[in-house]
């Protein structure tokens, strides 16, 4: 087997080793086959003759894809798009896990989706005692209204069947700038992050396909599209990339709603809640669209104080479905994660993607919520005014 990568992006590394201490899964088993640059060495191999046996798949398959390597990484190595591929190729050669196949032909049939998570929901308890990685689902029915054509607030899929608050709570927010908003159209589904991370790039970019016709249908061509999911908004971003000139004519468009409020103007706090909020950023906020800087700035008014985690910035372990298949390795670096949050005297995390708060939230000691959320609450208990 060869690779489907770029030979060139793979000559990239140099083998410095300045991405060890950044990646998740080296920290915690101090292998280089779990070290960014074990990989890439691994991936060489392949191309040059070296067998893709199961040994190979597997030091691919534990990569939660943080891309934290990519930040410290002075040579610019394209990890992300190396490690997409590679699982591409590794994808194209097997018939993958059957858990993984359903859960992937759900996330482009919304209402099968959400009977599923009904039924996830009321097995939480259960599978929380049988699998370490059994998500925390916050299902929930009801419709979000339409209020304006000012910006699209992206659905998705799995967000919207399983964290509805959030999206609840993002429009009262973004409406609280004087905008009006519109959910995305049914039909935009799945962005297709999911499949890509796990190498099925024709799934992948199927979906993204569907979304980009959805978001461009005539009237909503310039709409600005808000994401409030970071790992979404990060594969949306990259549309061009995957679609040519009509994913770009989207992604140009896609904004993290951080982003968005940072350049409006919310509601000035009379009284901030008495709140010390620890901010977890998302690895595809922090490493990918490198926009995390915008949470504080549109937290830090409505709590009382804004802290870090003293870890920069690792991941939490979540890494999309990750925690599903590596329940002991998402456990043991969300472990670290959180003993770094145990310095912080925090009330509250807050972290801007989905994954990270049920990953977090089923552990973590203290509540785990977006930052919309916590913004919503300060609103809502008429701690502000216009």
């Amino acid at each position: 087997m060869r690779l489907a990568v770029d030979d060139d992006e793979l000559a990239l590394c140099v083998s410095c080793g300045l991405c060890l201490p950044h990646c998740p899964t080296y920290r915690v088993t101090g292998e280089e086959s779990a070290s960014p640059r074990g990989r890439i060495a691994a991936m060489r191999l392949v191309q040059a003759g070296a067998p893709a046996g199961e040994e190979f798949a597997g030091f691919m398959d534990l990569c939660v894809q943080c891309r934290g390597c990519e930040t410290a990484c002075p040579s610019s190595v394209p990890f992300g798009r190396l490690m997409e591929r590679a699982r591409h190729s590794l994808a194209a050669g097997r018939k993958g896990r059957w858990g993984e196949r359903a859960g992937f032909a759900l996330l482009g049939r919304r209402h099968l989706l959400r009977a599923a998570s009904l039924v996830a929901a009321g097995a939480a308890p259960v599978g929380r005692r049988l699998v370490p990685g059994w998500p925390a689902v916050a299902w929930r029915r009801g419709r979000l209204r339409a209020s304006g054509r000012d910006a699209i607030l992206f659905t998705g899929c799995v967000m919207d069947a399983w964290s509805r608050p959030v999206h609840a709570a993002a429009l009262r927010v973004m409406e609280a700038t004087g905008a009006g908003v519109t959910p995305s159209p049914a039909r935009a589904g799945c962005c297709g992050a999911l499949a890509a991370h796990a190498g099925l790039t024709d799934r992948a970019a199927r979906q993204a396909r569907a979304v980009v016709a959805a978001l461009s249908r005539p009237g909503m061509e310039e709409i600005p599209v808000v994401v409030d999911s970071a790992g979404c908004g990060a594969w949306m971003k990259d549309y061009a990339r995957v679609l040519g000139p009509p994913g770009e004519a989207v992604a140009r468009r896609v904004r993290d709603i951080h982003e968005w409020l940072a350049d409006r103007a919310l509601p000035v706090p009379t009284a901030p809640l008495p709140l010390r909020v620890a901010v977890q950023d998302p690895c595809h906020l922090r490493h990918v669209q490198q926009a995390h800087q915008a949470v504080r700035t549109v937290l830090a008014p409505y709590v009382a104080e804004v802290v870090e985690i003293p870890d920069d910035g690792l991941c939490c372990g979540a890494g999309g479905s990750y925690a599903l298949w590596h329940p002991e390795m998402a456990a043991r670096i969300r472990d670290r994660k959180l003993a770094a949050l145990a310095t912080t005297g925090a009330d509250v995390v807050a972290s801007a993607n989905p994954g990270c708060v049920m990953h977090l939230g089923a552990a973590a000691p203290i509540p785990v919520r977006h930052p919309v959320e916590i913004i919503d609450d300060a609103l809502q208990d008429g701690a502000v005014h216009g």
